[in-house]
């Protein structure tokens, strides 16, 4: 089956550096749709389904903070990166409360545009995971209820988890034979991602670890620098 390329907006009233950027998207295949200022941007906006937009801030008829503005109102969910070349600290907070995801300063270098866009459209997917609304799983010969935080071994009686590892085996269980990134679980359960948070979570990873480690066919993998594995064999083979 043919995996549909992502689309992007493009709102950029530069010609020839839109013209340019477009092309350098859709040579890395994103399925870019320019505009060349904020009215033409929203009408192309209304007309279609986008993946994210990528915005210039000053742009003739309708600056990129109005364009944002109206596009959270019809969609709060499609990220957006601004694109400026003003670095002044107010219009960046500016950007961050009309709903940016990113910001980029002209002149930038276009692998990093690159890479932010790949690194927002993935935290959108496994954030997109994380709200998921089921809270009973089974993880080989486990049974996870994360509404009463019972985690059952067959039919023995259920241990009761800890708030935090119970958010963490429900967001493992989410990605079960998947990444669960580490970052994902520190906003989502500690919501902040620093040294301490991080070495907190090492701990609980452990002790979850421990909990599971009465069905040989489940284990928890260390993803070196990415985050964890919830690794059910049976499943995986």
């Amino acid at each position: 089956m043919e995996i549909q390329n992502k689309k992007i907006l493009l709102v950029e009233d530069d010609p020839n550096f839109g013209t340019v950027l477009k092309d350098y998207l859709s040579m890395n295949d994103y399925d870019v749709v320019h505009a060349k200022n904020g009215m033409e941007g929203f009408e192309k906006f209304k007309k279609d389904n986008y993946d994210l937009c990528i915005l210039d801030v000053m742009m003739p008829y309708k600056d990129g903070f109005t364009l944002a503005k109206e596009i959270r109102e019809k969609n709060t969910e499609v990220p957006i990166i601004f694109l400026t070349a003003k670095a002044l600290k107010e219009d960046v907070m500016k950007g961050y409360k009309v709903g940016a995801d990113d910001y980029l300063n002209k002149p930038f270098d276009s692998e990093v545009l690159l890479m932010k866009i790949k690194a927002i459209m993935q935290r959108k997917t496994s954030d997109s995971v994380a709200d998921s609304k089921q809270f009973e799983f089974v993880i080989g010969r486990f049974s996870l209820n994360s509404k009463l935080r019972f985690l059952t071994f067959d039919q023995e009686e259920p241990t009761k988890l800890s708030p935090k590892e119970n958010e963490l085996l429900r967001l493992l269980a989410l990605h079960e034979n998947d990444l669960m990134p580490r970052e994902l679980a520190l906003t989502k359960i500690w919501r902040d991602d620093n040294y301490f948070t991080s070495r907190s979570m090492d701990v609980y990873i452990a002790k979850l670890r421990k909990y599971l480690k009465r069905d040989e066919d489940v284990e928890i993998l260390n993803i070196h620098g990415e985050g964890f594995r919830l690794v059910v064999k049976n499943k995986a083979e």
